[in-house]
């Protein structure tokens, strides 16, 4: 950023400060959350140039702020979603992986961002898919949610899925069938293909409507899309519409549903004061061929490798964040919460909260750095490594990981091979695609973030460090 554009943001920066601390004084920010499903880093424009359309997440770039280096902390639903909603670590909530019907999910005592805000006088509401937990104590409407429509996990945890031989089968995932909930009840109780399609317009519809009906007083919106996680499925308005195939399809009726959302919020004079976060859970899904979005990172969603952490993400506030501006800094999903408690100024939960409150990294004041000393980095219930908290280095622990050997087609998935990856360094803004590894070019490096993550598995884990 040179000295004119600096100097131009500061000055901005003050001037939002200052109508900010009048508007708070009425009223504090809408907050809206836009998560998707296993979308890639390229699937939309200006993160990539997809030769389909993405003309409403592309505004939302160029009126907002793109985070191009927005990690979660695993790459894999269920821990990648409890991480955003309860700002923790997966391996402090012990939500791992991806979590299936009857899943226990996020313990309860770990409280949820829709808690939090809650408590603070937010309307809130989840629609989409939740997979955060699939019991009484653990469903949304248990964990600070007023209202919620959707599907409890992945949409492929039906009797449809590629390894059942037969749908009537009550093995693998014919056992239960796939439901589609509407606060606190079933309302599909057994989700088919048709059903499947509507899932993203639904999502959106909800989502409209709960702002139509929340306009006059702060809410929270958590609108979690089921898409572009397989199998895909898409409307009819949009179907063939890419030309791109289905998966063009499926990210333009995602990309429409984000100008319903925001077409809506302008509709009732919220823009300004509504923050806006587009992101996604993790990297693609590659395994699933022309199935599965692209990204331009190593390897890709189940991997600790920037392919599967790191996700294209926006933030839209017009009255705090500067129009067409960029940050470079890393930044994690587990620091939404405080950062959002800390713009709101609400209280913390009580619980611990490994997040950190970030807005002055993300308003780039001067002297600004980010709070942490590392972010930990975890592949199911196995520790792989960490970041420097300032996202220059990351440094992986021994450890095996898939990578894709032949990619499926049409919904069926390809395979993978294991490798294994020794003790290695790399230099991320150089190097963000973990290319080479400079372990002995910068051994004080290697061995701080070596005792760094030694401690941390200790804390974490109490087996005997690496």
């Amino acid at each position: 950023m040179n000295v004119l554009r600096r100097l131009t943001y500061a000055a901005f920066l003050a001037l939002a400060f200052c109508l900010s601390a009048t508007a708070k004084d009425k009223r504090p920010p809408n907050v809206v959350i836009i998560f998707l499903d296993d979308s890639g880093y390229s699937d939309f424009h200006p993160f990539g140039k997809p030769t389909y359309p993405t003309p409403h997440v592309e505004k939302l770039a160029n009126n907002g702020m793109r985070l191009n280096r927005f990690c979660v902390p695993q790459a894999v639903c269920s821990a990648s979603r409890a991480a955003l909603l309860s700002g923790c670590y997966p391996e402090r909530t012990k939500v791992f992986g991806a979590h299936g019907p009857g899943g226990r999910g996020l313990d309860p005592k770990y409280a949820t961002m829709a808690e939090m805000l809650k408590k603070a006088g937010y309307a809130t509401a989840h629609f989409g898919k939740w997979h955060c937990g699939d019991q009484a104590d653990t469903r949304p409407l248990a964990r600070g949610f007023d209202e919620h429509a959707g599907l409890m996990y992945s949409n492929d945890m039906w009797r449809f899925h590629p390894s059942n031989k037969d749908p009537e089968d009550p093995k693998h995932w014919g056992k239960v069938p796939l439901q589609y909930w509407e606060n606190g009840k079933v309302k599909i109780a057994r989700v088919n293909k048709e059903d499947q399609t509507m899932l993203t317009s639904w999502a959106s519809d909800y989502s409209v409507d709960f702002i139509k009906r929340h306009k006059d007083k702060p809410f929270f919106l958590y609108l979690a899309h089921s898409m572009p996680h397989v199998p895909l499925f898409v409307s009819d308005k949009f179907a063939g519409k890419s030309g791109s195939g289905l998966y063009g399809d499926v990210i333009m009726e995602i990309d429409w549903s984000v100008g319903q959302i925001m077409g809506e919020l302008e509709k009732h004079g919220l823009t300004q004061d509504t923050l806006v976060l587009f992101s996604s859970d993790n990297g693609p899904w590659v395994s699933y061929g022309n199935h599965a979005g692209s990204t331009p990172f190593r390897e890709a969603k189940g991997t600790s490798f920037d392919g599967g952490l790191r996700s294209a993400t926006i933030l839209h506030y017009p009255r705090m964040i500067p129009a067409d501006s960029q940050l470079d800094e890393l930044i994690g999903s587990i620091d939404i919460l405080p950062t959002i408690a800390g713009i709101v100024g609400c209280e913390l939960p009580n619980n611990p909260v490994d997040g950190k409150d970030v807005w002055a990294v993300i308003a780039t004041k001067n002297g600004a750095k980010n709070p942490h000393a590392y972010y930990p980095l975890t592949n199911g219930s196995n520790f792989e490594g960490v970041y420097s908290g300032d996202g220059r280095w990351k440094l992986h622990v021994t450890h095996q990981y898939r990578s894709l050997m032949n990619a499926g087609k049409d919904g069926k998935p390809g395979s993978y091979e294991m490798k294994s990856i020794e003790l290695a360094l790399f230099e991320m803004k150089t190097d963000p695609m973990e290319s080479v590894n400079v372990l002995r070019e910068y051994p004080q490096v290697a061995s701080k973030l070596k005792a760094i993550a030694d401690e941390h598995y200790q804390r974490f884990w109490k087996k005997r460090s690496r």
